[in-house]
C-alpha cells in the first residue's frame, strides 16, 4: 500500500513548515504570530502546532502588514 500526499493547498490544517512553503512567510514569523493567544488560526495537537490553512488565508487577506 503507498501513501498518498495530499497537495498542501488541499489540506485543512499546515506544519509550519508547509504553512511556510505556502506564504513565503519565514518560520520564525510564523511561530511569533502564532505564539499569540489570541491567534485565530493555529490548533495544537498535543505539542505539535498546526496552522488552519483557510483562517490563516483570511487574516493574510485583511491585514495589509504583519
Amino acid at each position: 500500500m503507498t501513501k498518498e500526499s495530499v497537495p498542501i493547498w488541499e489540506k485543512a490544517a499546515l506544519t509550519l513548515e508547509e504553512a511556510a512553503a505556502y506564504t513565503s512567510i519565514g518560520i520564525n514569523k510564523l511561530r511569533e504570530l502564532t505564539n499569540n493567544p489570541r491567534c485565530e488560526f493555529v490548533i495544537y495537537v498535543g505539542r505539535k502546532r498546526l496552522i488552519k490553512r483557510k483562517n490563516l488565508e483570511k487574516y493574510l487577506s485583511e491585514n495589509i502588514e504583519l
